[in-house]
């Protein structure tokens, strides 16, 4: 199962395997060539996606990074005190960054931000300068094997990593992705996965329309009610004019009607 989200739609996939031709026939899709952020962590299918589609740019996530140092601080009990003080370092950098997208304005460009916010960004620069050059002068150092092997996946993803400085609206990491898989994971254990092709595809559909309409938070009770009325006026089959029920094609007053708690009576007219 893949996922793909941005802030509009989520999108789920149900294919055999797990190469890069999945996400590079799902990007190919694309009419335009415009340079995309792609959210993500360190599958080589995604690199070998960044490598087809020149047109994608990969930003990595620190969430993995993390836990490189976690998973080596656990197995080399010895190295524990160093692995922890690198966690430390990426734990300031979410917290400063956290600081800065709290002054973020995302209708103006970098240069025309608030004080506050230059201010929190000039800070989150210097962590990013001093996490690199401690990396640098450590990887002068006489080092264990374990200690060398996460400095240096570190600087090779380091230019990905870095993407969110100048651009605040990269996430530091795809834990929204893993979020939105993790609940069909979850089924899959307690009721073994869909019995045939069809049904995976199936479920994958239902997945994307509410995983959808819920980042709109559109109350979905509503929504299929709606839909299906209109269905059921139509013969039993879709609706020709769907822009009723696609979240960024409703007028704001349909959208709204949408979002009320689910024992409201919303009184949607499905003609």
């Amino acid at each position: 199962l893949w996922v793909t989200h941005s802030d509009s739609v989520t999108y789920y996939h149900a294919s055999p395997g797990r190469n890069a031709e999945v996400v590079i026939d799902h990007f190919k899709q694309r009419t335009t060539e415009d340079e995309v952020f792609l959210v993500c962590d360190r599958y080589s299918a995604y690199k070998k996606l960044s490598k087809k589609l020149t047109w994608i740019t990969l930003a990595f996530c620190w969430a993995h990074v993390r836990r490189d140092f976690l998973d080596a601080a656990r197995s080399w009990p010895e190295l524990k005190d160093w692995m922890l003080d690198w966690v430390e370092d990426i734990g300031s950098l979410y917290h400063i960054n956290k600081q800065r997208l709290s002054c973020w304005d995302d209708s103006l460009i970098l240069q025309w931000q608030s004080t506050a916010f230059k201010s929190h960004h000039q800070a989150l620069k210097n962590a990013l300068d001093a996490i690199d050059d401690k990396r640098k002068t450590l990887l002068t150092q006489e080092l264990k094997k374990p200690q060398k092997q996460v400095l240096d996946s570190l600087g090779n993803h380091w230019s990905g990593l870095t993407l969110f400085l100048d651009h605040p609206q990269i996430p530091m990491d795809n834990n929204t992705s893993e979020q939105k898989v993790r609940g069909p994971v979850t089924g899959r254990k307690i009721y073994y996965g869909s019995g045939s092709v069809w049904s995976a595809q199936f479920l994958t559909i239902l997945l994307t329309l509410l995983k959808t309409i819920e980042a709109w938070e559109v109350n979905p009770h509503h929504w299929l009610d709606a839909y299906l009325n209109a269905c059921a006026e139509n013969n039993a089959s879709a609706p020709e004019d769907l822009s009723r029920f696609i979240p960024w094609e409703m007028s704001n007053e349909q959208l709204e009607r949408f979002k009320l708690p689910k024992h409201s009576s919303i009184g949607i007219d499905s003609s």
